[in-house]
């Protein structure tokens, strides 16, 4: 499926997408929450004469800010920006006048919000909890205190249409006060949370671009199998074996290694993937496999001798652009045909 460079930039980027860059720094701040996790669950833990005792701790506290104890809160309980708008949306049908009834250590409580039913969403970015937001310490504000309890007690409050995403997750609250429950709770959920960011090297956009990839492409072909970097059979010098940015196993088993190159700057990575290019198509054309390429960046495209290599040695090259990535998945269907 050899493109013209041509085609292939009208339909590039060129530059970051948004959603890439922001999980890059969304990511980044995970070494932030562990470095403060101790001081989060000293905080939750002496605010336990009443529910609401948290705000008057938080504003004595030197090292959390109100946009980074909401941060906290929002990881622990797997609660994201767009849950929160959608929850904006649902709750005004649920609590009445605003007012949310909740039983916390045995006794009634009610808080009322004040943003509910504002025209402001409950997004990341008023939140300040996205990646600029958090690299600014914000004082408590309506709509973060709002979230903070919404989160810390929404799970008991005395509802029946309680959305279940809030009644599963958003029960925090009932760990005020319990030190040992508390920390082992946040212990293990961040053990969890670095596991999934992958580290340090996971905060790269390289590897975050791949794995937007893989989840899109999983999301269009749930049944097929993106976990290995490896082809089995297919080496270098028939002893190390090669590596792929991306492997896609079909449910019949046939293979297609992927290629992501993302440059906003020009550097020579292109270049050598374009000098691989003949023989990795050649190795495993010969073995009834294919190799694919995403391209994008406005660096990539400042080496447009390299990109006609790569689309000349290619079965499909696409850009980055959802509708391209749509063109990938097609492709991969082919090979089961």
């Amino acid at each position: 499926m050899i493109r013209t460079i041509e085609e292939l930039e009208v339909n590039a980027l060129k530059f970051w997408p948004e959603r890439i860059a922001e999980m890059e720094r969304n990511s980044s701040i995970i070494p932030k929450l562990i470095e403060t996790q101790d001081k989060f669950i000293s905080l939750l833990n002496v605010a336990d004469v009443k529910p609401f005792a948290w705000k008057d701790v938080l504003a004595s506290s030197k090292t959390l800010s109100a946009n980074l104890f909401l941060k906290h809160l929002m990881v622990l309980a797997d609660i994201g920006g767009e849950k929160l708008m959608r929850f904006k949306t649902e709750l005004p049908k649920v609590f009445k006048d605003d007012t949310m009834e909740f039983i916390w250590n045995g006794t009634n409580y009610s808080y009322t919000f004040q943003t509910l039913s504002g025209k402001r969403n409950w997004s990341n970015t008023y939140l300040k909890v996205d990646g600029s937001g958090l690299a600014m310490d914000y004082p408590l504000s309506a709509i973060i205190e709002d979230v903070t309890n919404l989160i810390l007690f929404g799970g008991l409050a005395i509802s029946d249409l309680i959305p279940n995403d809030i009644e599963e997750k958003c029960v925090i609250g009932n760990l005020i006060g319990h030190k040992e429950e508390l920390e082992t709770f946040v212990k293990q959920r961040y053990i969890w949370v670095s596991r999934i960011t992958g580290g340090a090297t996971a905060n790269s956009l390289g590897n975050l671009a791949q794995k937007y990839v893989v989840d899109f492409l999983q999301e269009k072909l749930p049944k097929w199998d993106f976990s290995k970097k490896q082809i089995p059979n297919i080496s270098q010098n028939q002893r190390t074996p090669l590596a792929y940015d991306i492997v896609a196993k079909s449910p019949k088993g046939k293979y297609c290694a992927i290629e992501v190159s993302f440059q906003v700057t020009t550097n020579s990575t292109i270049e050598r993937k374009a000098g691989q290019a003949q023989s990795r198509q050649n190795q495993l054309n010969e073995a009834g496999h294919k190799i694919a390429y995403i391209i994008d960046g406005a660096g990539n495209f400042e080496r447009s001798s390299a990109l006609r290599s790569i689309s000349q040695f290619s079965d499909c090259i696409v850009t980055f652009k959802d509708s391209e990535l749509e063109r990938l998945s097609e492709f991969l269907l082919t090979l089961d045909k």
